[in-house]
């Protein structure tokens, strides 16, 4: 029997299949899914959980005349397929391959490049702005979970959206999830609209009777739902989105299409923003994600059968080593607390959790009010770890200037997946913490050099009257140089190896790098200095002082932008002091984003490898 699915080639051919082929075809797309992610890796859960309603978007929208906003993003593999991607799978988030987000270089059908939460309704508002500036008529939707609903600016665009003229949807996907289970009063509302039986049964019931027993029923039923949905507000008197204006339709089984096409056809009508709340599954059609959704929100390829990954981790990673560290120093210290914005699992704070239950602070997807959060716990003589990804972190920017650092309040970041962070791409790569952070008065910024390391600055940092912020890698942690732990005073680097002529200043993650560097240029009879930086601010002027009185090339390594990074601190060191005769090779990433691959090759492609960095060095020399 020929694929309903292979029928599909590009976009809106889904409108050629037949009413009673679509639940076949949203079984071959769960197939095709658990098939692929799990060769390639990706965001399988989320995306097993939409499934039905990317059908029916695709059934009620035209691509790429109409615009379909994903929040976040990672949840659009199915609308990929439907707009012509199918055959691009197996190199998904491959290098050079097709991105797990939407991207619209990729295809005129992604309306939008996302990749963080809570920014959809605020892209389509302009997008409806837009749409009837130009005097069009196209349709609008976006699409947003209930997790990222915690985040400020996802109630920005809403109460903008209630003062709307013009037609917009908004399907609000409620899974009950964001990465981990969803914390706080959005959360609480939803779950009391879900499981409000006596609202939904009493609805159900009231238009059973008045259609099956009174003359005239269909029409009184057509004249009560037209009436402002007046059994709602009986019901249901606080409903959050009507009182701001917005029209309110469900909640509605997000896995039933017949359901979902009459719910876009009826918002479709109304001339102001319509919020459609469905409810879905994450992980629906794969036993293992549909019981560990967390697991699977991201996951490296694994095994069809038993949902195991294919490749096994023997070294703990950089998160694991914070998670033990952070529970080791919390047991001496009861005043160390953790704040994290709706990731306890990815920043490994989920131990913390276990240890320390009423010391631990899920925020939800709510990035700016953690870091204020974790001001107003310093503030009176806590000490809070904020663990928070590199590339989210950069979404509380004003808090850490004027909440914390104006206070100069004892406030840790640990910033995990720092640096490139490899498969998720552009939306996700960490190379920008330090230009961002490292210029703020009163923040200390720090990179350990492996696992021991780090262990050595949350104790620090945790001791230090002021802000500070530890940024490390995604991955696992690097074990070697175990012999190299000097103590750790402010603004001090740390001599591995000491030689002449060329001094390598390598930071955090490249320092194993500059180990390698240093191995390959002693091959070739050239015995240079390897010096691990640990702080980009304070800045060690004493120890470029040292450097410059017996070195002729200064070499710096860092995984961020060359502008406002580390070497660039150098190089305005260097023209400061008129150190002449030094010259400077700045080794970091180019200043522009940086698409998704493995962390290795894309490395390679940067030429921030061992080798490559290696023969610049040496032509260098020689020139």
């Amino acid at each position: 029997m020929p694929s309903i699915l292979d029928s599909i080639k590009k976009a809106n051919d889904i409108k050629k299949i037949k009413p009673q082929e679509l639940p076949m075809l949203a079984e071959e797309i769960r197939s095709f899914l658990i098939s692929n992610v799990s060769k390639t890796g990706g965001h399988l859960a989320s995306n097993l959980g939409v499934v039905e309603l990317t059908i029916a978007l695709h059934l009620f929208m035209t691509f790429p005349k109409d615009k379909l906003i994903w929040d976040v993003g990672h949840q659009s593999y199915t609308h990929k397929i439907l707009t012509g991607r199918k055959e691009c799978f197996p190199t998904l988030r491959q290098k050079d391959g097709i991105s797990g987000f939407p991207k619209r270089e990729e295809s005129d059908c992604d309306a939008f490049d996302t990749g963080h939460s809570s920014t959809a309704i605020s892209a389509s508002l302009g997008m409806v702005k837009a749409r009837d500036l130009k005097g069009d008529n196209n349709k609008v939707v976006a699409v947003i979970g209930d997790g990222a609903l915690t985040g400020g600016m996802a109630f920005e665009a809403l109460n903008n959206a209630g003062r709307l003229k013009s037609n917009l949807i908004i399907i609000l996907n409620d899974n009950n999830m964001s990465i981990s289970e969803n914390v706080g009063g959005m959360a609480n509302y939803l779950a009391k609209i879900r499981t409000n039986s006596k609202y939904t049964g009493f609805k159900e019931n009231m238009e059973n009777t008045l259609t099956k027993k009174l003359p005239g029923g269909r029409d009184i039923v057509s004249k009560l739902k037209r009436s402002k949905d007046a059994i709602k507000y009986f019901m249901l008197p606080n409903m959050l989105f009507e009182d701001m204006g917005l029209t309110y339709v469900g909640p509605i089984d997000g896995h039933n299409l017949s359901s979902l096409l009459s719910a876009l056809q009826t918002a479709r009508r109304a001339n102001k923003a319509v919020v459609i709340h469905i409810l879905t599954k994450k992980g629906k059609g794969y036993l293992p994600a549909e019981k560990y959704p967390s697991r699977y929100h991201g996951i490296e390829p694994f095994c069809i059968d038993n949902g195991e990954p294919l490749a096994s981790k023997k070294l703990p990673s950089y998160t694991k080593v914070f998670s033990s560290a952070l529970v080791n120093i919390a047991r001496q210290n009861d005043k160390v607390v953790a704040v994290t914005a709706a990731m306890p699992y990815g920043t490994g704070l989920n131990l913390f959790k276990k240890n320390f239950p009423d010391r631990f602070f899920d925020v939800g997807i709510a990035e700016a009010h953690a870091v204020t959060f974790a001001a107003g716990m310093a503030a009176e003589g806590f000490r809070p770890v904020v663990a928070i990804y590199s590339t989210f972190l950069q979404r509380a920017y004003d808090q850490i200037i004027h909440d914390v650092c104006i206070n100069k309040l004892p406030v840790v970041f640990a910033i995990d997946r720092s640096g490139i962070n490899g498969r998720d791409g552009k939306t996700h790569q960490g190379t920008f913490d330090l230009s961002f952070l490292s210029h703020i008065p009163n923040l200390v910024v720090m990179a350990p050099k492996n696992k021991w390391e780090l262990e050595d600055m949350l104790n620090f940092a945790l001791s230090y009257d002021g802000p500070v912020a530890i940024r490390y890698p995604k991955g696992e942690a690097y074990q070697g140089l175990k012999e190299f732990q000097s103590p750790i005073s402010l603004a001090s680097s740390e001599i591995i190896y000491n030689g002449s002529k060329i001094a390598i200043l390598a930071l955090g993650s490249m320092v194993k790098t500059g180990v390698q560097v240093n191995e390959i240029l002693k091959e070739q009879g050239i015995d240079s200095s390897l010096v691990n930086v640990r702080f980009v601010s304070p800045f060690d002027n004493d120890l470029l002082d040292k450097l410059t009185n017996n070195h002729e090339i200064i070499v710096t390594l860092e995984e961020n932008v060359r502008k406002g990074g580390y070497g660039q601190e150098v190089s305005d060191y260097l023209c400061k002091y008129k150190k002449q005769g030094i010259r400077h090779m700045n080794f970091s990433v180019p200043d522009k984003f940086i698409e998704h691959g493995g962390v290795e090759e894309l490395l390679d492609m940067l030429e921030l490898d061992a080798k490559s960095i290696s023969k610049k060095i040496l032509e260098e020399l020689n020139s």
